[in-house]
């Protein structure tokens, strides 16, 4: 199939007020990781999970700038610890035929004792983060938790700007832990855990003068 004729399967609702919106969701028939990937490169994220096409338009500066913090605190860790790789979207985490997801965070652990050379060497993720708009909560809560929940994901982070706070979910959590000050991260019970200050965090991201 061509790329006009994808295009021409996804259907974007215009919204009065798309700042309160859940997140624009496709209304099509079920999509592929494969016809995914063809889609062109226009500012949207497209992933697929379970044949569900989802599109969310480019992000807010202050979810750029989360983002980019969190990295900042991963990278050295995972590093010193050879823990696994952090790998920000876009990328190409498929963990079916018709399920292909972007995580804006998403932490991989080493194949074979080496970092993953490509997505396909990516089976399986140690940690997945979101960070939440108005417009991907639906995809967040919803949808791509009990994803990572039916996956495995050890941990999976939504990160919430407006409350300031962080939700913690594991497989097997019916409810997330809610956090709001030091986040603490433990991937090895060999190695000493990870803390990230999530008050100073959300001040950074404000731009309030707060580190």
């Amino acid at each position: 199939m061509t790329t006009r004729a994808l295009l021409a399967r996804v259907h974007l609702p215009i919204f009065a007020e798309a700042e309160h919106c859940m997140g624009m969701q496709a209304v099509v028939e079920r999509w592929t990781a494969e016809e995914v990937r063809q889609l062109p490169d226009d500012g949207n994220r497209y992933e697929v999970v379970a044949g569900e096409l989802l599109v969310t338009p480019a992000p807010r500066r202050s979810h750029q700038v989360i983002i980019g913090l969190l990295l900042a605190v991963l990278v050295p860790y995972l590093r010193r610890y050879e823990v696994g790789v952090a790998l920000p979207a876009p990328s190409d985490i498929e963990f079916t035929p018709d399920t292909l997801v972007q995580p804006d965070i998403c932490v991989a652990p080493p194949v074979a004792g080496r970092v993953p050379a490509e997505w396909d060497d990516v089976t399986e993720l140690i940690l997945a983060i979101e960070v939440l708009s108005p417009r991907t909560e639906r995809y967040d809560r919803v949808i791509k938790r009990k994803l990572y929940q039916r996956q495995r994901v050890s941990e999976y982070w939504i990160v919430d700007i407006a409350q300031r706070q962080v939700e913690r979910w594991r497989p097997d959590s019916a409810a997330p832990e809610i956090v709001t000050d030091a986040l603490q991260w433990r991937p090895r019970s060999d190695i000493p855990p990870l803390t990230i200050d999530l008050a100073g965090l959300f001040a950074y991201a404000a731009g309030d003068g707060q580190h």
